[in-house]
């Protein structure tokens, strides 16, 4: 059974997959030669730490929150789950994957990835956390959003 963890590691979760993206993307934005592809790396390296430093402010807010569940820690067991097996591998660790992709093709392809991945977990995420924090987390997801949108875009263009 997965260990039960609390609230604040949710925030903790999503300030390493920012601290991921943004390592990501630097290195990638320093490797790739296409300018197009570089400026938009570098642009969503800034959106990372943007993002970390919001939910920086919103660990350090937290309040305990119980979620509505079926059983007591139901939530907490899935996102710990989930960040296991999808974001927090080892595999996909930002500065790895970063040596590891030299094409511009392969980049944008784990780029869509990591950002699917991070709309999942913040929409998960988002059922744990008290109701005047939600829109913080809603803000972030339509950002993820949008770089997904643009990254298939570029992809699409290529």
């Amino acid at each position: 059974m997965a260990k039960i963890f609390g609230a604040s590691e949710i925030f903790e979760f999503a300030i390493r997959i920012e601290e991921n993206g943004e390592t990501f993307y630097r290195e990638m934005a320093k490797k790739l030669k296409h300018k197009e592809i570089k400026d938009l790396f570098n642009y969503l390296a800034d959106e990372e730490v943007k993002h970390r430093k919001t939910f920086e402010n919103m660990l350090s807010e937290i309040e305990k929150y119980e979620p509505p569940e079926s059983y007591p820690g139901e939530y907490f067991a899935y996102l710990r789950a989930y960040a296991d097996e999808h974001i927090f591998t080892k595999e996909k660790k930002g500065n790895f994957m970063a040596k590891k992709i030299n094409t511009a093709k392969e980049a944008i392809n784990f780029a869509i990835e990591i950002e699917l991945d991070s709309i999942l977990y913040y929409l998960e995420a988002k059922n744990l956390v008290p109701e005047y924090e939600k829109n913080k987390i809603d803000k972030i997801i339509e950002e993820e959003r949008r770089h997904y949108l643009r990254l298939c875009q570029i992809r699409g263009e290529r």
